[in-house]
């Protein structure tokens, strides 16, 4: 039977299928009456290019495409999405980078759903970088099994790189949350080189720092390539300082998308929607923008210190009368903290610029 038929061991297990001993060496395996219905819900989802979420609990895929997109709130132009998705199916990899509250995240996760053409499908694995993932953590390294005994394990991006070669007619996504906060070069290490996607193919395989064990050892160690329906999305908050330390030849396999605060028409359209006024909408807008000018003409702070729009977009529908209450909300919960830390040093300007803000509310 082609490999990418196969249900594997690790697919079982992260069905919630750890308890069957899975013995790949024997022709003798028994599945206890009470895990029949869950290997058949992992069975019919590998099928169908799908993966359990849960024990015995496969997600309703849900077809996803640019209507979709738009209906739940994208504020970047349709035409621009879909040039960034007809660059990420050629680049292969993709960084959305932008001053916070502009939908880093948020984007990311719907575009590796377009890529995919549905919700829920478990194609698009999500996962966020900080100063202590690993090497080891991300792709393969050691860890000890329940006997005591150290073994190698596959980090996320590898279990991606096995789902994406299983089933080479379907994208299979990594989304990486804030990929500056780590360290990128030393987290992918030699698959720096294989992200590129002109070395997406078997003649550009090397070998892996640790083998996998199905992988050999020795002269008949089988080398590594990333297929080409494996695709990274990456988000950057610009004002993170932590951004400078992305090297050069990591930001070369990547081609970057900055976003920036959108309170346009669609923004006004989307928030009418949700229970706030258009007058009050356009006093927010407004006084955002009057706010987001103080910032970029700061000598400590530019335009990557912009507030975005999602600080002020609620996703679910206000109720009559609550809209001014929210905004004020926003402003004392998220909108005060984050000025007193651009102007740390000046915490009287900061206090001007709240001020500012709500009187422009009123």
């Amino acid at each position: 039977m082609p490999r990418e038929r196969l249900l594997t061991i690790e697919a079982l297990k992260a069905a919630g299928l750890e308890a069957v001993r899975w013995n790949p060496q024997s022709s003798g395996t028994q599945i206890p009456p009470q895990f029949v219905a869950q290997v058949e819900a992992a069975w019919q989802a590998h099928l169908e290019g799908r993966t359990v979420a849960t024990a015995g609990s496969v997600s309703a895929v849900e077809p996803y495409g640019l209507d979709d997109l738009e209906a739940e709130g994208c504020f970047v132009p349709r035409a621009r999405v879909e040039a960034i998705v007809g660059r990420l199916r050629s680049k292969k990899n993709l960084i959305l980078q932008g001053p916070p509250g502009t939908g880093k995240t948020w984007l990311a996760k719907r575009l590796g759903d377009l890529l995919v053409g549905h919700r829920h499908s478990g194609r698009v694995r999500v996962v966020q970088f900080h100063p202590n993932v690993s090497y080891e953590d991300f792709v393969r390294g050691y860890r000890p099994g329940s006997d005591g005994k150290l073994r190698i394990v596959d980090g996320l991006f590898m279990e991606a790189v096995k789902a994406a070669k299983a089933r080479p007619e379907l994208p299979m996504v990594v989304v990486i949350e804030e990929i500056n906060r780590g360290n990128p070069a030393q987290v992918f290490g030699e698959l720096l080189t294989l992200l590129e996607s002109s070395k997406r193919n078997p003649e550009s395989a090397i070998e892996l720092t640790y083998a996998g064990p199905d992988e050999g050892q020795g002269e008949l160690r089988q080398a590594v390539h990333l297929p080409e329906n494996l695709f990274v999305i990456g988000t950057m908050n610009t004002a993170d300082r932590s951004i400078a330390m992305v090297d050069i030849a990591f930001r070369r396999r990547f081609t970057f998308e900055n976003l920036r605060p959108a309170l346009d028409e669609a923004w006004l359209s989307f928030v009418e929607r949700h229970g706030v006024s258009r007058a009050l909408a356009n006093q927010v807008r407004n006084a955002v923008e009057s706010l987001n000018d103080a910032i970029r003409s700061a000598k400590t702070l530019g335009p990557d210190y912009c507030l975005g729009h999602s600080f002020f977009t609620p996703h679910d529908r206000l109720e009559d009368g609550a809209a001014q209450a929210w905004f004020d909300g926003v402003i004392e919960a998220e909108v005060t903290s984050l000025l007193s830390e651009y102007w740390f040093d000046d915490p009287e300007s900061a206090k001007r610029a709240v001020a500012a803000l709500r009187e422009a509310l009123r």
